[in-house]
């Protein structure tokens, strides 16, 4: 047996497994969006190809650029600013700390990153509820309780996505700081420089290529992000929280417009390409 036909018979299982898992509902989600799927009515029973009527209705619908612009407002405090800022900002901090001393720091905000989403979800609500741990704070300093899901719906989701997200970043950021030689940045503080500048002409361009690809997973994961916001909030009030992937399941779920549901999403597919072509384009990462 050659070893052409071996490596066709070794590959054939993942090619067959990408294909039913990957592939196929690629596709299929494609086709789909260029039609009227619905679960219910007339379009339920009967599949027709509709071409652009689905994008077409999708942009000239007010809902979709309001979720749109809540979305990127989600994407760029919540990933950019929130969790990339802050799991670099950790990371920092930890360098060269005692071994142990690390270990117990990581292991507290790991612990956030690993729990369910749902869980995050629920122990959010339970803090910032009306009746919640934060009320009750607040409560101590004889000031008035705060429906904070209702009046700072956006920024309470942001907070939250943030405090589960970071370790994922920290990790990352931490793993590529200890690999930097501390020659060079000593070197550097013997020559004169600062600290900061030591940070923003050395540590930085160093890292730069992780910065990139960090960012790059960070956006993909917090623009799919749908449970904990969905949990929290509902997309409410009104529409203050509906980002894409909440207006896409309202649209697909609620209304029961899955070809509209489905355009929807690739709208969001499309973001996400956008975002990391930006990305790597912006901070000069080779690929």
């Amino acid at each position: 047996m050659s070893d052409g036909l071996k490596s066709v018979i070794f590959l054939a299982p993942s090619w067959v497994l990408l294909l039913l898992f990957f592939i196929t509902p690629m596709l299929l989600t494609i086709f789909f969006s260029f039609t009227n799927l619905s679960l219910t009515g007339m379009a339920a029973s009967k599949l027709e190809f509709v071409g652009f009527q689905n994008f077409a209705n999708m942009f000239e619908d007010p809902q979709f650029r309001s979720s749109i612009y809540k979305t990127i407002i989600f994407l760029i405090f919540s990933a950019v600013i929130g969790q990339c800022f802050f799991g670099f900002f950790i990371a920092f901090l930890m360098k060269e700390k005692n071994k142990l001393f690390r270990q117990m720091i990581g292991l507290i905000i790991i612990a956030a990153w690993v729990t369910p989403e749902v869980v995050v979800s629920f122990c959010w609500v339970a803090f910032l509820g009306d009746n919640g741990t934060l009320n009750q704070l607040v409560g101590l300093l004889n000031l008035k309780p705060i429906a904070w899901l209702f009046t700072f719906p956006m920024i309470s989701v942001i907070i939250a996505n943030i405090w589960r997200g970071t370790a994922f970043s920290m990790m990352v950021f931490q793993a590529a700081l200890d690999d930097i030689p501390k020659e060079i940045e000593e070197a550097a503080i013997m020559d004169g420089a600062s600290k900061l500048k030591v940070i923003t002409k050395i540590t930085i361009p160093m890292v730069r290529g992780t910065i990139a690809t960090n960012m790059m997973l960070v956006t993909l994961q917090t623009l799919g992000v749908f449970t904990l916001i969905y949990t929290m909030t509902g997309g409410g009030p009104g529409d203050a929280t509906t980002t894409l992937p909440i207006f896409m399941y309202k649209q697909a779920f609620v209304s029961y417009q899955l070809g509209y549901g489905t355009a929807i999403s690739l709208t969001l597919l499309l973001i996400g390409v956008v975002a990391s072509l930006l990305y790597m384009k912006t901070l000069k990462m080779k690929v």
